[in-house]
């Protein structure tokens, strides 16, 4: 009788720890410092396959092979919009699909990526939202992302990415583990070398785990995703509020800033006949008072899902002057790559995703 074997599958080699990948190398009759150059293959050179490492002897590049595999992050397809903004399907390596998006401007190019596939958190307001959450992404899968979009980037633009936000598909803070770990890779010299301080990391609000990004020295920016300036408005559209509470939030942002020194970006998207009024615009004026900070004011496109509206052109620019007469560095951010569904709230997977082989 034939006795079937359970079938192995090996291990993403980007999942090792430096030290683990010189262990085996050393216990497989290889000298340590050859973990280092297949380190910076992986993440330095970003290497897809073990037959790309040519300073690497075959014979290495053979037992790798037999013991480990790279699962890449690859474009399933892209869509150009109107306005230059570049949206990509990225299709993981079980067939799950995210969505990530580069942002140019005439000062900086901005790769918005994903942290999840799906999103768990349910605010009315977002395409993602209405998605249920199948996994988090590793640290890698989030490192490819900006990998593939700094290649959009060069290709379509002739310049290099220069900042990052976390504000894709997906809530950052329930990822936590990976997200940090592939910030230290995409600051590390032997990673993408960026600056931390061009990058961000956005939330919904979860209060105890602001705290922990302060305490834990993660090197980002953060920023809040406010939308309403009141617990009532924005446990309507903000669920995740029930239970981080604005005076919860208030007291992290507060241990936040202590620790870190660092101020805080708001995110508002401003909604017709929601949160709109001046009458908001003064609770978001007090909120401001908080710690030291930026208000971003963002453009809202509707989507199929909800009946949220972007507030008219004078309502709001009334609401921008308001902040701005009292202090309150605010910026206006105009709706991005619209016509391709890019724009803020808008990311949600519409074909199905691919099976795995």
């Amino acid at each position: 009788m034939m006795i079937e074997l359970p079938v192995v599958s090996k291990r993403d080699i980007r999942k090792l720890t430096p030290d683990e990948l010189k262990t085996f190398m050393v216990e497989h009759g290889e000298k340590p410092f050859r973990a280092k150059q297949v380190s910076e293959w992986l993440w330095k050179n970003t290497a897809g396959s073990f037959e790309e490492m040519n300073n690497i002897s075959l014979a290495t590049r053979e037992l790798l092979a037999r013991h480990f595999v790279i699962n890449g992050v690859q474009v399933q397809n892209q869509q150009l919009s109107n306005d230059g903004t570049i949206k990509s399907a990225f299709r993981l390596y079980d067939g799950n699909v995210v969505e990530g998006v580069l942002i140019p401007h005439d000062t900086r190019m901005t790769a918005c990526i994903s942290s999840q596939v799906g999103c768990s958190l349910t605010c009315k307001f977002c395409a993602t939202g209405y998605m249920d959450r199948k996994r988090n992404l590793d640290a890698a899968e989030i490192y490819d992302q900006v990998v593939r979009i700094k290649e959009q980037c060069e290709a379509q633009y002739g310049t290099p990415l220069t900042n990052i936000v976390y504000m894709g598909m997906g809530e950052p803070l329930l990822n936590y583990a990976n997200v940090v770990k592939s910030i230290e890779r995409i600051t590390a010299p032997d990673g993408l070398n960026m600056a931390p301080r061009r990058i961000t990391v956005s939330t919904a609000g979860i209060a105890k785990m602001i705290k922990k990004l302060a305490d834990d020295g993660v090197k980002a920016n953060l920023a809040l995703s406010l939308h309403a300036p009141n617990d009532t408005k924005r446990n309507e559209i903000m669920p995740i509020n029930e239970a981080n509470s604005l005076a919860s939030l208030k007291d992290a942002l507060k241990h936040y800033h202590q620790v870190t020194g660092r101020k805080v970006t708001y995110e508002y998207i401003v909604f017709e006949s929601f949160n709109d009024t001046l009458e908001d615009a003064e609770e978001l004026f007090q909120i401001s008072k908080w710690i030291p900070c930026k208000v971003n004011l963002i453009e809202y496109n509707p989507i199929e899902a909800a009946d949220y509206k972007n507030t008219g052109e004078v309502k709001l620019m009334a609401f921008l002057k308001y902040l701005a007469d009292r202090g309150v560095q605010t910026n206006l951010r105009r709706s991005r790559g619209k016509d391709i569904d890019a724009a803020c709230g808008q990311l949600a997977v519409k074909e199905k995703p691919e099976v795995a082989a």
